[in-house]
């Protein structure tokens, strides 16, 4: 039996902020999480880190709420987020009524919305739609929920947290109307794992009312599935929002050598309703091009869905529904020791761990305040690790590593270092550490230290890690030398070496398939000729002679 003061349930952005904060607090705790990290939501969203524009006028205090994270995360998070900014812009099918009620509410909020005259827009982004009417600047920026989710816990750890992945909770006890404990199934090996604990934080997104309900508790959580677009290459320098009520298809998101444009809104069936169809990705591009009109033009990468876990207690639904969150102290529904956090948004993830921190605490008679807005999630890299890395990794992969890593730096170079003592005299010292993924840059000595991680059990897990095969070839070229290097390397993972890259491209298959047409179904093919015939990853046995 494993024992601690409190475990968190989800291992999303609010579950693992939960966890830093418990942590930082000098409070013992255990994060459970079903899947890999970020498994649900952090990872299946337009990765826009909010100004609070989008909710001025329908939603202020979340609006507001938006405006003061963003901010303290761009200074804790830098690594995670991307220091773009963002546009509003009037088209012509949206009221211009709409403007001076959404600049009063930005004003309100606390949102500095400046308008900027349409020419100059349409310099700083060429390929928007010269018939728009009116633009406003606002500080929207990207950010990447898995690095935010893998840094949060690096915070964590170094407070003493601990992190127990594919473990699904199965059991909540009690004793005397408090919590005391629950039981998980390690889904790797099967066998049951109890904790004991004194409190109970279930942070699990959108199966926060199927985590309550082993309770036999409630929370009013309403799925919303939202299905999104990738293109392949960055077409937009900044975000860019239509001017009007948030709706359908309105916000496109730039992130490193790609731009997304999303969302739809339909009531999910539940919170593993992730299934993009090509329905949704045709009805995003007609509703995308009254900001690009050549969105046709661009290719797309894949499509994927997400569901937010969206307050449903007062009947609102989807666009309707308050992006506000709630704690929920079950004291009241006469179980101590267990509080529910849901809600709210990836950009108020902070907050909301913060505001549910502060009632354990309470529940736990300590007194603890919340450090988290003022202590970066990973510190700054060292200057001899940066000109150490400069020798060993290639130059224009280099920041993109150093971002990604955090706390892993310095063993991920001593590794490399290390692989390059080995190389034959006379090589650069990179030779030893080659590329393996072209398009994120990623080289053998990062997925082979993410690949030793407690964390990681699958090539899948790595992608998250590090963006291994998310670039424009979707693992097509990358994942088998990839698992050929790990092989190499004796780095233990679950699956065999056929069943994770068979694994990791039925993953990818999930997002090509409903935007499989022109130059993707031709790059498909490529990828189905690379792995069925030339690979036989499908293990068909061939007549001999034949």
């Amino acid at each position: 039996m494993l024992e601690t003061t409190v475990v968190v349930i989800g291992g999303g952005a609010t579950g693992m902020g939960t966890l830093r904060d418990l942590c930082m607090r000098g409070i013992p705790a255990i994060l459970v999480e079903q899947g890999g990290l970020a498994h649900g939501t952090s990872s299946r969203f337009h990765g826009l880190l909010h100004s609070g524009g989008r909710y001025a006028v329908t939603d202020n205090a979340s609006a507001r709420e938006c405006i003061e994270e963003n901010r303290i995360l761009r200074r804790i998070g830098r690594f995670c987020v991307e220091g773009s900014e963002g546009l509003f812009a009037l088209t012509p099918a949206d009221d211009p009524a709409w403007v001076e009620p959404w600049v009063a509410a930005c004003a309100r909020a606390g949102i500095d919305a400046q308008e900027l005259e349409v020419g100059e827009a349409l310099r700083l982004e060429p390929r928007l739609s010269p018939e728009i009417r009116r633009v406003f600047r606002v500080p929207d920026a990207g950010i990447d929920g898995f690095r935010l989710v893998v840094h949060n816990a690096m915070s964590a750890r170094r407070y003493g947290g601990r992190v127990l992945t594919y473990h699904e909770l199965t059991a909540i006890h009690q004793n005397g109307g408090r919590i005391s404990g629950v039981t998980v199934l390690d889904k790797r090996s099967g066998q049951s794992v109890a904790i004991a604990c004194q409190a109970l934080v279930n942070a699990a997104g959108s199966w926060a009312g199927r985590v309550a309900e082993l309770a036999g508790l409630r929370v009013p959580i309403a799925p919303d599935r939202g299905t999104l677009i990738v293109f392949n290459h960055r077409f937009a320098s900044r975000v860019l929002n239509r001017l009007h009520r948030g709706a359908d298809g309105d916000i496109f998101v730039p992130h490193g050598s790609i731009t997304m444009l999303g969302t739809t809104s339909s009531p999910a069936t539940g919170p593993s309703d992730t299934r993009a169809t090509s329905a949704e990705v045709l009805r995003l591009l007609d509703l995308g091009e009254a900001l690009f009109p050549e969105l046709r033009l661009y290719r797309i990468l894949r499509a994927f869905a997400g569901t937010r876990p969206l307050m449903a207690a007062d009947g609102a639904t989807g666009r309707q529904a308050s992006r506000s969150f709630q704690v929920r102290d079950h004291g009241a529904d006469g179980l101590l020791g267990m509080f529910s956090i849901f809600g709210g948004k990836l950009t108020t993830y902070r907050l909301m761990a913060e505001k549910v921190c502060d009632r354990v605490a309470a529940y736990l008679e300590l007194q603890a305040a919340c450090r988290t807005a003022e202590e970066a999630l990973v510190p700054e890299p060292a200057r001899g690790d940066l000109e150490r890395a400069a020798r060993y990794f290639p130059v224009q992969g280099l920041q993109l590593m150093v971002g990604r890593l955090g706390d892993e730096l310095p063993a991920v170079i001593e590794r490399a270092a290390a692989r390059a003592r080995h190389t034959l005299p006379g090589r650069n010292a990179g030779a030893g550490n080659p590329l393996l993924c072209e398009c994120e840059m990623v080289t053998l000595a990062e997925i082979e230290c993410v690949g030793r991680d407690a964390a990681t059990h699958s090539l899948t897990d790595i992608r998250l890690r590090t963006r291994l095969g998310m670039g424009t070839c979707q693992g097509t070229f990358c994942s088998v030398r990839s698992i050929g290097a790990l092989v190499d390397q004796d780095v233990p993972l679950d699956l065999s070496p056929v069943d994770n890259v068979r694994s990791f491209l039925q993953e990818r298959w999930r997002g090509l398939r409903p935007a499989l047409w022109g130059t993707q179904a031709r790059e498909l093919e490529l990828g189905r000729a690379v792995y069925g015939c030339v690979l036989n990853l499908d293990g068909v046995a061939h007549a001999k002679g034949n």
